[in-house]
């Protein structure tokens, strides 16, 4: 719980300091689900309006890469390189966020993009939470694994502990380190950049002699950096209240965060229930997360989108 509390918090105080930010998002390439982020901080890039224009959910990562263009429809089947059953679902998907548009020519249905994907996002940071540095559990491994891998631009290290040059010397070299205390940050270590451009190196299985490692091409870091991205603009990091007599909306460097009059802290709301001493049955309390969300960060909740369609185009659909 100490955790979750510390990660909420720090995920406010960098929104407020621009960007989107999301938490609890897959960090691995080769071994999907091997390593979870437990916070990203995403810069936006030139063309961020452009991509709030579109949706404010995210665009599946197969309609990004599929090949299909503004100006020319294609049979679905053919434009993404997926089973048909996985492709299905992501047109699907892609329609509903007003990323493509579709159209059937002959019984067969043919998508196009509604617009060009922009250029939205810039550096990307991915932040490890450990407020306690005195049970630091597998900390080691996971930084080892960014540093190796390179997929993000920045790895830092959030704690509360106070942080000794032994603790330094056991981290990777290139790790950032940040104190956080009661919402003040001090930098201890600043980061040191690292090269998403080039090729990666994956920690797998380790054993006590030996430890298995998948190499990572540059298109693939660059494939997972945007759908790293997308997630991270869909997501974000706020989480629901809890559903009992005793939840409460919290505050944290201007957000609302889940809060348990009971136990006087932040909490877990996916924790919450019969098996809590504290539980009362009843319902969250009233919360305007995405209203929130849009007036804190350049994320727009109801964009107009981008569709266009060309000449003579309505004489194809049905």
């Amino acid at each position: 719980m100490r955790e979750f509390g510390f990660e909420l918090s720090l995920c406010a105080r960098l929104e407020r300091e621009g960007g989107i930010v999301a938490r609890q998002l897959g960090g691995a390439v080769a071994s999907p689900g091997g390593r979870i982020l437990d916070t990203v901080h995403i810069e936006p890039g030139p063309e961020f309006e452009a991509r709030a224009a579109i949706t404010p959910e995210e665009i599946p990562g197969p309609a990004i890469e599929a090949a299909v263009e503004t100006g020319r429809a294609r049979y679905w089947k053919d434009a993404l390189s997926i089973h048909p059953d996985r492709a299905r679902g992501v047109v699907e998907r892609a329609v509903d966020v007003g990323f493509f548009e579709r159209e059937r020519r002959g019984g067969r249905e043919y998508v196009r993009q509604t617009t060009r994907y922009p250029d939205w996002f810039g550096p990307i940071t991915a932040i490890e939470n450990k407020p306690d540095l005195s049970t630091p559990g597998d900390l080691d491994r996971q930084l080892r694994f960014d540093v190796s891998l390179g997929l993000v631009d920045r790895v830092i290290l959030a704690t509360e502990s106070y942080v000794t040059r032994a603790h330094l010397n056991r981290l990777p070299d290139p790790v950032g380190v940040w104190r956080v205390v009661d919402g003040e940050r001090e930098v201890v270590r600043e980061p040191t950049p690292l090269d998403p451009t080039g090729w990666g190196v994956e920690l797998r299985d380790r054993t006590p002699i030996r430890t298995d490692v998948a190499m990572v091409s540059p298109a693939e870091k660059a494939r997972k950096r945007r759908r790293i991205a997308e997630r991270a603009y869909g997501k974000g990091w706020r989480v629901e209240p809890p559903a009992c007599a005793r939840g409460a909306l919290g505050e944290a460097a201007g957000a609302s965060v889940p809060f348990c009059s009971y136990y006087g802290r932040i909490v877990d709301p996916g924790e919450c229930g019969p098996a809590c001493p504290g539980y009362e049955p009843g319902e969250s309390p009233a919360v305007d997360l995405t209203g929130e969300r849009e007036r804190r960060t350049p994320w727009v909740a109801d964009p107009a989108g981008r569709k266009r369609r060309q000449a003579g185009l309505d004489r194809f659909s049905t």
